[in-house]
């Protein structure tokens, strides 16, 4: 396990202020949602200024890693269900997990569709750039998101090469795409009949009484950008969720078979949203995480 990474674990993305950020100020608050800490944490971020990546580290690293983006509707971060618990599960393959705290489009940022996209490609960038540092695979560098995060990290599948901001360093010479792409619920579409309505009107900066120009809801609806050099994608979804409908993961596939990308898709008939593992458990949906360890084996990951 490479020392420099142990002693680093939580990194700051950006070495100064972020783009787009350049006079907002935020009180980052961390609000603790669960009923029963002793049981679970079920903490949510929001006042995200200054983004950040933290380090979850194996005890026997094989150099795969993933960054990992959780969701909570483009409002806030959800740091446990579908952030710490995942990475301790992934943890436990030898994969090295780097979890996302991206900024949130509503909380004042400039050309705030463009922000969880920078954030999610410096994070890559900055994960494959210390990847000799850090003892990591810069070929073996995926990404993984649930809910809103589906949308960062399914617009990082499919717009890593798109400038998203401009240069800051020698980190942003490095590619953005991922190796290989995980999309648990995801958010993907802002086609108002299928989409979230939450995380469109926060990415999109819409109302229900004022939609978007068309060609802002086509630019973020990520079905839309998938080409044939989107990354390997694995995606689950639940026939029975009632805040991100499965159509979203249906389309997403769709597009991924048009562009002749490689993509395993698993609808399940019960598991409701943002199960992550925990909430999962005897449901239908709970076999997830078996299929993606074997996903992973498959894709000479683990």
């Amino acid at each position: 396990m490479s020392k420099l990474l142990q002693h680093l674990q939580q990194i700051e993305l950006w070495p100064g202020v972020a783009p787009g950020s350049e006079g907002v100020s935020l009180e980052q608050t961390v609000e603790e949602r669960s009923p029963d800490t002793a049981a679970f944490h079920d903490r949510a971020v929001t006042g995200i200024e200054r983004p950040t990546l933290t380090a979850y580290l194996p005890e026997k690293p094989n150099g795969t890693s993933i960054v990992l983006a959780p969701g909570g509707g483009y409002v806030r971060v959800v740091l446990d269900k579908e952030g710490i618990e995942i990475a301790r599960w992934l943890n436990g393959f030898g994969i090295t997990v780097f979890l996302l705290l991206y900024r949130l489009p509503g909380e004042g940022h400039a050309q705030r569709n463009f922000v969880p996209l920078q954030d999610a490609q410096r994070a890559l960038r900055l994960v494959r750039a210390n990847a000799a540092a850090w003892g990591l695979a810069p070929d073996r560098v995926g990404a993984m998101g649930c809910s809103a995060g589906g949308h960062v990290i399914s617009s990082l599948a499919t717009l890593f090469g798109r400038q998203a901001y401009a240069p800051v360093d020698a980190v942003d010479d490095v590619s953005a795409r991922p190796d290989f792409v995980s999309l648990l619920y995801p958010v993907i579409t802002m086609d108002a009949r299928w989409a979230h309505k939450g995380s469109r009107e926060k990415l999109l900066g819409c109302s229900p009484d004022a939609p978007p120009a068309a060609a802002l809801e086509e630019a973020w609806s990520t079905e839309k950008q998938v080409g044939r050099d989107t990354p390997p994608c694995f995606i689950t979804h639940a026939a029975d969720d009632e805040s991100v409908p499965v159509h979203n993961a249906l389309d997403f596939h769709r597009a991924l078979v048009t562009q002749g990308v490689e993509g395993a898709l698993h609808i399940f008939e019960r598991g409701g949203h943002g199960h992550g593992i925990r909430l999962a458990v005897g449901k239908p949906v709970e076999a997830w995480t078996g299929l993606f360890e074997r996903w992973l084996r498959a894709h000479a990951c683990i």
